[in-house]
């Protein structure tokens, strides 16, 4: 236990042969359960799992009998810790790429009630810069962006670190099987946290590399791919929060925005059809653009705003 609190440590694990064995031995003796989930690993996984539970009583191995994506590892992880009755669910990935001696660092606002949700943050410290891949580096920080606006919490950064811990009510309260499935996982999590009204905060943690990890993500597939989902979480968080569950003007807001630039299109195109058959454009259809361009930015920047200051009681203390 942890300042009398039951901890869970909970971690996906697919062919991670190389480092599971180093990473389980390092958790610290306060941790009650460490729950494991085997992706359906192809590797010797499964098998150094078992044996490291034969040899620790807090392992809890559960496999996966077909690959099923690190999302659906993750949520079944958190249901277990549900319905175990878990107080702190501390999140890790299986390839030692986070230090067990910062865990105290994400415990100790969730265990003092300061958070509901705290996630790590490798982006803050200018080491990052030299330590992360830079390819790593700009699509985290690219990802990072879209999920500040898609989640509405707007003081969060490095979105996709899995290092994280979570209080007893939002493990409850929160639709885990609903989740997506694999690498938009942690985008999501933030997503519906906001839709739920939880407090999130951000921890300094230092970022680990070049300690065997080999990423199963692929940047300049994975960014295109994760940036459509952030739309649609944006849109979903919008009609939950905004409209469903609670109303606020925002809504008009954002809609005029995209009303005017959806417009402006049209009117972008005859402008410049005109511009190249005849050398000359009418002043009307100018006027048009810039009024639509000028003013629709303008209403999503301001909806924007509005939705800053509804998620600023959101922030954990520090």
């Amino acid at each position: 236990m942890y300042r009398d609190k039951r901890i869970a440590v909970v971690m996906p694990a697919y062919n991670e042969a190389r480092n599971i064995r180093r990473t389980l031995a390092g958790l610290p003796d306060y941790v009650d359960h460490i729950v494991v989930v085997d992706d359906a690993s192809t590797d010797d996984t499964p098998r150094l799992l078992q044996e490291a539970a034969a040899q620790d009583a807090r392992i809890v191995v559960i496999r996966h009998t077909v690959n099923q994506g690190c999302g659906v590892a993750k949520a079944t992880c958190y249901i277990w810790c549900r319905d175990h009755d878990i107080d702190v669910v501390v999140a890790m990935d299986s390839d030692g790429q986070m230090d067990p001696a910062e865990m105290p660092s994400l415990l100790d606002p969730v265990v003092e009630d300061r958070a509901d949700y705290a996630k790590g943050n490798r982006l803050v410290t200018g080491e990052a810069w030299k330590i992360i891949p830079r390819t790593r580096y700009l699509g985290n920080s690219a990802l990072t962006l879209l999920t500040k606006i898609a989640s509405g919490y707007w003081h969060v950064t490095d979105s996709q670190t899995g290092y994280s811990a979570l209080n007893r009510k939002a493990l409850k309260l929160l639709p885990w099987e609903s989740l997506y499935p694999r690498y938009g996982w942690p985008n999501d999590l933030l997503v519906t946290l906001n839709i739920y009204n939880m407090r999130v905060m951000d921890v300094l943690v230092k970022p680990i590399y070049g300690v065997g990890e080999v990423s199963k993500m692929r940047i300049y597939r994975d960014v295109f791919r994760m940036s459509w989902l952030l739309v649609r979480l944006y849109l979903r968080r919008l009609l939950q929060k905004y409209i469903i569950r609670d109303f606020h003007p925002l809504v008009f807001f954002y809609a005029l925005g995209a009303m005017l630039l959806l417009i402006d299109i049209p009117l972008l195109v005859r402008l410049v059809v005109r511009w190249f058959q005849g050398g000359s454009i009418t002043n009307i259809n100018m006027l048009a653009v810039l009024f639509c361009t000028f003013t629709g930015f303008q209403s999503i920047l301001f909806a924007m705003l509005f939705d800053m200051e509804a998620n600023r009681h959101l922030k954990g203390k520090e």
